[in-house]
């Protein structure tokens, strides 16, 4: 077993996929190892929602596909609006109790079909609202560069896993940055897709008004370039689609991109970067400009303080409807004392707002949209940091107190994480790509965004990044690495 154990910290999931496919590893090893691996980590990061290790073993033995990408490979799946069959699907609420939907959603079939064996889902906070993995339900998810520190959030628990190295890359979803967010604060690579490109069915049609989308995290970009030409497509009855593309996406990481005229942002109003920010984002511009692209600063055509306001108008009303339709299917209205505070501030105060102020909030992040689509006809990318500052405490972006007004929570959230959703809005392409470790040893990503429809651009930069300053030998002092 050893031997395996080896073979996990030398091989990303395509590596050990080739592996199974030599004969030099059988799946049901491979799933065995993790097991190890995930019970190495835990509960100290307390990442993993729920254990399906005896399905996982079952699904080992069953005949795989040599053509598979990712043939034989354990991963989890985010506890977050993402049915699986054998799973619960809490959505780290208490509301939900132990439902099980008992089917997969369309992002979940695709990744099977892609050979993956899913061991387990991970934790995310109360119906993803939060940059920090922590709720009532499961408690707070540590991040494993040191465990007092927050994990980002809300695909903190995928995160953790990745980053401490119990498996090569995690499902997850971002609605605000909830893949780039925690992917910042653990050190990995996260990328979000383009509005549309991911499935979405059969369960919803879009994810707040079209912010939401799934995809993944990895340790390598190769990896999260072949999960995306695994997943990617709209599925059966989709409202909308995102542009086709016309190569797979792993072969953008052949070679370099051409020389790329990158906006920089470094500080923006009301929040301002603190130190270790933008030293890690200087770093990063740095870095580009010695590989030949040229970075200029610039400003982000956007009141970031009304935007967020939009924003909300139309995330209270979506959770209305939500803990409406939960109330129905369960066939008991959901009460207050389930739900955690912030949801409950969000229904307060955005719950019930008239339809035409959710109607102009929506046509509102829709101009963003064309506003930052026309920066991008200036500048290929632009660059700014993930996060305003090193991933925080645990507890600090934490709301406890229903009574907290939703201002206050927008202050203390977003005045943390103020560059991520903004991209949600407008549907394009983002990744968080890490390249910076502050002082005090936490690492700090640097936010790429892109054209919409041009994934490949920004997947051939990050593996251009990563050949320049290699970030998988760099490993966390919790990790299942020499297990």
């Amino acid at each position: 077993m050893q031997d395996i154990q080896r073979l996990i910290d030398a091989h990303d999931g395509l590596g050990l996929a080739e592996q199974v496919r030599q004969g030099e590893v059988h799946p049901r090893e491979l799933v065995e190892a993790v097991i190890q691996r995930l019970d190495a980590v835990e509960p100290a990061l307390n990442a993993v929602s729920e254990r399906l290790y005896d399905h996982a073993r079952a699904a080992a033995e069953l005949p795989l596909d040599p053509a598979a990408p990712f043939a034989g490979v354990p991963t989890l799946a985010k506890d977050l609006f993402t049915p699986l069959a054998e799973a619960r699907m809490t959505n780290g609420s208490l509301a939900l109790g132990e439902a099980r939907p008992g089917f997969d959603s369309e992002l979940v079939m695709r990744l099977r079909k892609a050979g993956c064996l899913f061991v387990g889902t991970t934790t995310s906070p109360e119906f993803g609202t939060s940059y920090t993995t922590e709720s009532r339900r499961f408690g707070a998810t540590t991040n494993p560069w040191n465990t007092a520190h927050s994990a980002g959030g809300s695909s903190g628990g995928a995160a953790a896993l990745v980053a401490a190295r119990a498996v090569p890359f995690a499902q997850g979803n971002d609605g605000g940055g909830s893949l780039r967010v925690p992917a910042s604060c653990c050190g990995i690579f996260g990328f979000k897709p383009s509005r549309g490109l991911m499935p979405a069915g059969p369960v919803m049609g879009e994810g707040w008004a079209g912010l939401g989308t799934p995809h993944a995290m990895s340790l390598s970009v190769r990896d999260n370039a072949a999960l995306l030409d695994a997943t990617a497509g709209a599925d059966l009855g989709a409202p909308y689609a995102a542009p086709a593309y016309d190569r797979p996406f792993p072969s953008w990481l052949e070679h370099d991109p051409r020389p790329l005229r990158i906006a920089l942002i470094e500080n923006p109003s009301p929040w301002a970067n603190a130190p270790e920010a933008l030293a890690a984002v200087r770093h990063t511009a740095q870095l580009c400009e010695s590989l030949g692209h040229s970075v200029v600063p610039a400003a982000l055509p956007v009141d970031l303080s009304a935007f967020f306001d939009q924003v909300f108008d139309i995330i209270g009303p979506s959770t209305r409807h939500y803990i409406n339709v939960l109330g129905q299917q369960r066939g008991a209205a959901v009460r207050e004392e389930e739900l955690e505070p912030i949801t409950r501030i969000l229904l307060r105060e955005r719950g019930d707002i008239p339809a035409y102020r959710y109607t102009a909030a929506v046509e509102a992040v829709h101009a963003l949209g064309r506003t930052l689509a026309g920066m991008l006809t200036v500048f290929d990318v632009i660059l700014s940091p993930t996060t305003t500052r090193e991933p925080p405490p645990l507890g600090e972006l934490r709301v406890e107190d229903d009574q907290t007004s939703l201002a206050s929570f927008i202050e203390l959230s977003h005045g943390y994480g103020p560059y991520t959703a903004l991209f949600n809005a407008s549907g394009q392409p983002a990744m968080s790509v890490p390249l910076y470790w502050t002082a005090q040893g936490l690492p700090m990503g640097s936010h790429f965004a892109g054209r919409f429809g041009e994934e490949g651009t920004l997947l051939c930069l990050a593996a251009q990044l990563e050949r320049a300053q290699p970030w998988a030998g760099r490993v966390p002092g919790l990790s299942a690495v020499g297990r």
